[in-house]
């Protein structure tokens, strides 16, 4: 028979996706590793098992003892997990920001959570920080894991998720891009993945109101950099101890708005159901896609579930409460023009050489194009990275006409079609899909008005 002798042995060896439609912009390959196949469905399980082995090594951690921690929700549930299969009690204080789903999700587990508020210091009584310190400071026999400080989570991240990155990319990984908020995913993975090759870049994801990305560019800890933030999971107004800055190489900031429209997006373009920091990932990752070449294999971390912020997030009445969905509602093709459904299509003839095609492209500010033939039939397709890739592997293909590097021409579907399956449509292959409207009129869609329709949806 082949079964495990409890849950805490599924933990890890979780499996790296391609990502296709929602990185068609970026010119490297893009892999997520899947944390959600974890028991607690993040990757905190694997960080939450190794400070308690370490903790029970040591004599910290004691029999029936009651482990007492701070928590986003993620950490909680990998720590009440283990603390069901070890018999351990738990208490864990988390602030008001968190999603209801974490909370619960921690009282499932026979936990008892206590809500803190968010918009105070850390070293205010009040603070999720100092309210877990007090009560581990009362509540005999108990252990506080402290997951900021505690080396044991970096530890976790080098012992299993670098060398599984490591195998599972057969060492062709060129960047790692993770939120960070105790630091111990992106520092312990990219310590073991910097020893393997040092050329490999790390790059963190930081919110707008944490203090991590102004400190690494400047060595200043700077208060007016912290204010509240909607982003769960990332960023933080101190400095944990696992954030090692001399390892990462860079931080991009994200909004909250593009990292609460891009968690949605995710399911929508890629099937996966993840969370809020995934969001935030894929946001950065988009906005530093001028730091990637083609031959790039780049690897972000999906920390955890959907299912966590059905309230929040994946919720439109919330969504449009703090302004991250405008009320309007997005059906079928023929809605998605509607902001330019007044201006004529830009096409570009098969006989015009590619510079003069990507003259034209920097003209309209688009990134491609339909071709048409002497007959104005739709012949084929351009986009600029195509032109781009050809002039400068020689510069003399500048002269080439676009029907000798075109691609297929792009589909055409009803104007009634479905928001679906015009987005299913549109990939890295195929970047636009064009319509007809009733008066005869061909319009196009990119994968931009799709993205727009959908998170406004």
């Amino acid at each position: 028979m082949s079964y495990y002798n409890n849950i805490l042995e599924t933990i890890g060896n979780t499996p790296l996706v391609k990502l296709n439609t929602i990185v068609t912009d970026l010119p490297c390959t893009v892999l997520a590793k899947i944390e959600t196949t974890n028991p607690g469905n993040s990757i905190k399980d694997r960080m939450a098992l190794k400070m308690i082995e370490d903790a029970e090594k040591s004599g910290e951690l004691k029999p029936g003892g009651t482990i007492i921690e701070g928590t986003s929700g993620n950490t909680g549930m990998g720590l009440a997990i283990a603390a069901v299969i070890k018999g351990y009690k738990c208490i864990f204080t988390t602030t008001d920001k968190q999603s209801k789903e974490k909370v619960d999700a921690l009282k499932a587990f026979g936990a008892e959570v206590i809500v803190c508020p968010t918009d105070v210091e850390p070293e205010d009584p009040r603070s999720y920080y100092s309210v877990s310190s007090r009560l581990a400071a009362e509540i005999p026999n108990s252990w506080k894991p402290n997951q900021y400080d505690n080396l044991s989570n970096s530890l976790a991240h080098y012992e299993t998720t670098g060398p599984e990155i490591w195998n599972q990319t057969e060492g062709k990984i060129t960047h790692l891009v993770v939120g960070v908020g105790t630091g111990g995913t992106l520092c312990g993975t990219g310590k073991f993945l910097k020893e393997q090759n040092p050329q490999i870049k790390l790059f963190g994801i930081d919110t707008f109101g944490s203090v991590f990305k102004k400190y690494k560019e400047t060595g200043v800890f700077d208060n007016n950099e912290i204010y509240p933030y909607i982003t769960e999971g990332i960023g933080e107004d101190f400095l944990p101890k696992n954030v090692d800055f001399s390892l990462i190489d860079h931080f991009e900031k994200v909004t909250d708005k593009d990292a609460a429209i891009f968690t949605r997006l995710i399911p929508r373009l890629e099937g996966i159901f993840a969370g809020n920091s995934a969001g935030a990932a894929v946001a950065g990752l988009i906005q530093m896609k001028h730091l990637f070449k083609k031959e790039d294999v780049v690897v972000v971390i999906f920390h955890d579930h959907g299912t966590r912020y059905l309230g929040k997030m994946f919720n439109d009445d919330w969504m449009r409460d703090r302004g991250f969905l405008e009320k309007s509602k997005v059906s079928k093709a023929i809605d998605i023009i509607q902001k330019h459904k007044d201006l004529k299509l830009i096409t570009v003839n098969e006989n015009l050489t590619l510079l003069d095609t990507y003259n034209m492209m920097k003209k309209y500010n688009i990134s491609q194009l339909p071709v048409l033939n002497n007959q104005n039939d739709y012949v084929g397709s351009i986009n600029d990275n195509d032109i781009l890739e050809h002039i400068i592997l020689n510069n003399e293909n500048k002269n080439l006409k676009v029907q000798s590097v075109m691609r297929n021409p792009f589909p055409f579907v009803s104007y009634n079609a479905p928001l679906e399956e015009v987005s299913s449509l549109i990939d890295k292959n195929n970047q636009a899909v064009l319509i007809t409207d009733m008066s005869g009129n061909t319009h196009i869609i990119t994968k931009f008005d799709v993205i727009e329709s959908i998170s406004n949806a």
